[in-house]
């Protein structure tokens, strides 16, 4: 197990995960980290296969160079940004159990983009004030049938959500320079530019991967475009938005409503208008994998294991390309 992190091992090969993971491979007993690596080096020049979440430190070439018989790595996390290229230029294989990440955020989004359609976010403000309530005049959204969801990145996470948004009524369009036109078309979403979905949607849902080609993207000029009662949802990464900007439209569009589960910095600083401001709803980072749902990780992982030794095709494995793409 590769990790610097042993309370990180502990929450996601829990209720059963590691006894399961030791029932199928020979894992070496040690947790093993950038710390302990020198001491631990010599026992890993057999080892094949590793198991990671949290906490996967960052090996360069000369600690790889003392695992020669390394073919695979399993991360039972989401982003694997900050080490795989290493193990890539080996062809040792990565595996990403980001898709057991995006269940939850696709979920959490779910719950926001309903809420946000019946305009409860700003009804539940409006019935703060004892005179808006019983005069009967707090906000009311346009409801769940016949509206317009716009996604910003259609990845794991996006595709997800499209699937749970499916039940509903809803009209989804979305933009990604990825998105081939076959699968828009299966997962029913209109591909329209960036500026329209601000535009035309009465939900923005942003689901962008944190790449150099998204930081700063969202800025004010589409903020600006958004519908009257429209409200921002940003469970993606906080630098793709130009949080200055955000703050100006907010200030002077009491009518949009800003669900910011992800802020750069994180968290905001202490003097951030963010936190004053009424219409921005923040949360604590808590859409991926928390408490209870992390341990789907580490099934993925295992799942996906068991068909790497059966030499089955993996589900889940990183190619160098997808990291250009990926969040």
């Amino acid at each position: 197990m590769l990790s610097d992190s042993q309370s990180d091992v502990d929450r996601v090969y829990a209720e059963g995960r590691w006894e399961a993971l030791c029932a199928n491979v020979a894992l070496y007993p040690h947790v093993v980290g950038i710390e302990n690596f020198d001491r631990h080096a010599e026992s890993l020049r057999d080892v094949e296969v590793a198991f990671s979440t949290w906490g996967m430190p960052e090996l360069v070439d000369a600690h790889l160079d003392r695992m020669p018989s390394l073919r695979a790595l399993f991360y039972a996390a989401g982003s694997v940004q900050s080490f795989a290229r290493p193990f890539l230029a080996r062809d040792i294989a990565v595996v990403s159990a980001w898709a057991a990440n995006a269940v939850p955020v696709a979920e959490f989004a779910l719950g926001q983009v309903l809420l946000a359609c019946k305009g409860y976010f700003r009804n539940e403000r409006a019935c703060r004030d004892a005179e808006l309530r019983h005069a009967g005049t707090a906000f009311k959204g346009a409801g769940v049938f016949g509206e317009t969801v716009g996604l910003i990145g259609v990845g794991m996470i996006g595709r997800a959500l499209c699937r749970l948004l499916k039940p509903f009524n809803l009209k989804v369009i979305g933009h990604d320079p990825y998105l081939e036109p076959a699968v828009a078309e299966a997962l029913g979403i209109e591909w329209v530019d960036l500026p329209d979905v601000f535009s035309r949607a009465y939900v923005v849902s942003n689901h962008l991967p944190n790449i150099p080609s998204t930081r700063g993207l969202l800025d004010g000029s589409l903020f600006a475009r958004m519908r009257s009662d429209a409200t921002f949802i940003n469970t993606g990464r906080g630098a793709q938005v130009v949080e200055r900007d955000l703050i100006a439209v907010l200030a002077v569009r009491p009518d949009l409503t800003a669900l910011l589960d992800v802020t750069w910095p994180e968290p905001p600083e202490k003097e951030s208008p963010l936190y004053a401001l009424p219409n921005v709803s923040l949360s604590a980072h808590i859409a991926g994998s928390i408490n209870d749902e992390v341990v789907r990780m580490a099934d993925y992982v295992l799942e996906e294991y068991g068909r790497w030794d059966r030499g089955e095709d993996l589900l889940y494995a990183v190619s160098p390309d997808m990291l250009e793409t990926m969040a």
